[in-house]
């Protein structure tokens, strides 16, 4: 946060040079015009004014009105303030340099700033505003792009899989292999899922969860005989009018089953997920056991991982917390998402 604001201010500050640095040929070329005249000289005189209004309208005073979401009005009327505070040392100095000039000097002053210096800052600054909105809409539109294109990259086709389990699943049907069936059942539904939710932007989040359930299902078909496994389910069933990026949550409880589960050693699995108003929370612990440095399991976790922090940025910026971290041999998730309602 702290080098993004420094960015910020670096860029603000060298805009503003650039326009001080304007302001200051145009003062030296009425400072060394011939003949000078009292206008011109009056002017010049103003002109190092200007300046300094310029860069406090430009780098303190719209800064605070957008802030507050203040409109123009609003903006001219502490200008018109700001001026009136202002323009009296010139107004006295003017009026000892030339008398009978200091009413003049005044309202020149007043003129000059309303209707140069306040309207540029405003425009120049707003003009900085849009294009910084529009390079991160594009940065965002082409991030998300890629997440997705990366994401459905980490996905085996679903089609080919399909096929194939009901092939797998008729030849354990023949062989009585019912625990086989079973399994094979189960992975076909979520196959199917896949097919019917792929390439979709959001989902309706009792889909994202009946996904989940089967999953769950599915690896403690895996791990029905191992009594050193404890596996803790805690899932609220969810309002029918949420949505979800497809895809998102899963994730890390297939995260925790690929790197909390050991057949030989004691294991602990524990999920939380319920909403409320419009805010998910899900927690996750798992055990963790130690894999080998050149685990394809163990990289691929990491890159699925990696892939929804990215997918959450970019789709969920300001609305999402994910806390991720090791203590007493636990790794734990903790996500928070503040969910949109199906339109």
């Amino acid at each position: 946060m702290k080098i993004t604001a420094s960015l910020k201010n670096s860029t603000l500050y060298k805009e503003c040079g650039i326009a001080l640095t304007t302001w200051l040929l145009l003062f030296s070329f009425l400072l060394f015009q011939q003949p000078r005249s009292e206008l011109t000289g009056y002017v010049a005189l103003v002109f190092p004014y200007a300046i300094v209004f310029y860069w406090f309208c430009y780098a303190k005073l719209i800064p605070g009105i957008i802030r507050k979401q203040q409109d123009y009005r609003i903006y001219l009327l502490k200008v018109i303030l700001t001026i009136a505070l202002t323009a009296l040392p010139i107004i006295a100095a003017t009026s000892k340099l030339a008398t009978g000039l200091y009413l003049f000097a005044g309202i020149f002053t007043l003129a000059f700033q309303l209707v140069f210096t306040a309207p540029i800052a405003w425009e120049v600054y707003h003009y900085r505003l849009r294009t910084g909105k529009e390079i991160n809409r594009l940065k965002i539109a082409l991030g998300r792009s890629d997440a997705n294109f990366q994401f459905l990259q980490s996905q085996i086709n679903p089609h080919f899989l399909f096929n194939a389990l009901n092939t797998l699943l008729g030849t354990a049907m023949q062989e009585k292999a019912e625990r086989t069936g079973e399994g094979i059942q189960m992975l076909g539904d979520m196959m199917r899922f896949l097919l019917h939710e792929q390439g979709k932007e959001f989902i309706p989040l009792k889909h994202e969860i009946d996904y989940l359930h089967r999953f769950i299902a599915l690896q403690k078909l895996r791990i029905r005989r191992s009594p050193n496994i404890l596996i803790e389910i805690m899932i609220e069933e969810p309002p029918e009018e949420l949505e979800i990026l497809p895809m998102l949550v899963i994730p890390f409880i297939e995260n925790a089953f690929k790197h909390g589960i050991s057949l030989r050693l004691p294991s602990r699995i524990s999920i939380s997920l319920k909403t409320e108003a419009q805010t998910l929370y899900l927690h996750v612990s798992n055990t963790i056991h130690t894999k080998k440095t050149n685990d394809l399991e163990k990289e691929i976790g990491g890159i699925g991982l990696k892939n929804v922090r990215q997918r959450l940025k970019l789709i969920y910026p300001q609305q999402h917390k994910l806390v991720t971290g090791e203590m007493e041999n636990i790794f734990f998730v903790n996500l928070q998402i503040q969910l949109t309602k199906i339109t």
